[in-house]
């Protein structure tokens, strides 16, 4: 079975704070995600601190229904511990993300950069398709590309984008995107996603020019 792969997205500019166990804002789950994410050895030990992680999004997601940014970070947990459960169990979970990131693009499709978008074509990349699961690389090239032209800069469309195409078999097109990615600005107050997200980057790019 594929495994479950989310996206790190780009933060709003937000006031960072100290992440505490009463009290949560969207940038402390965005920071939080990544140290579990980039930090915390074993799935294990990572499904069960996503799923704690989880109903504090659940939290802000119930204050306000329809901030669409909330509901993407809500998404990317339940993918990231569908990721770490692993297995035909995670798949009621990247369901559950589904929704989460269709229910945002509803919302604003552009909300968070079109993030939304970008993680959806991941889920719809890595998911199993029909009869076990929802998955289709048609709908997952159609979101990535999407996402890239509404954020051509960003380092989380590009490496996505070029990890379907490396998958496809379009090197060359892995490649452009990569570069692009590699460019990227940092993100305020992200160090650790970043820092996680250009190690990913440069992992496809080894495997890419093993291929040209």
């Amino acid at each position: 079975m594929k495994s479950f792969i989310t996206a790190s997205l780009l933060t709003l500019g937000l006031v960072s704070s100290t992440w505490a166990a009463d009290t949560s804002s969207l940038l402390e789950i965005q920071q939080r995600w990544a140290q579990i994410n980039y930090q915390i050895e074993g799935d294990d030990a990572k499904e069960a601190a996503f799923n704690d992680l989880a109903i504090k999004a659940q939290e802000l997601v119930n204050a306000d229904p329809k901030n669409p940014d909330d509901l993407i970070w809500l998404g990317i947990i339940q993918s990231s511990t569908a990721g770490a459960k692993g297995g035909l169990g995670a798949l009621s979970l990247a369901k559950a993300a589904k929704k989460s990131f269709e229910d945002a693009i509803t919302i604003n499709p552009s909300a968070l950069s079109g993030s939304a978008m970008t993680s959806l074509g991941v889920l719809y990349h890595k998911v199993p398709g029909w009869p076990i699961g929802f998955g289709s690389d048609k709908k997952a090239k159609e979101l990535l590309v999407q996402s890239y032209k509404m954020n051509p800069t960003s380092i989380d469309s590009n490496y996505f984008l070029a990890e379907f195409l490396y998958d496809d078999g379009d090197y060359e097109g892995a490649k452009q995107h990569l570069d692009i990615a590699k460019k990227a600005a940092p993100r305020p107050n992200r160090p650790i996603a970043d820092m996680g997200r250009h190690k990913e980057v440069d992992a496809l790019m080894e495997k890419v020019n093993q291929k040209l």
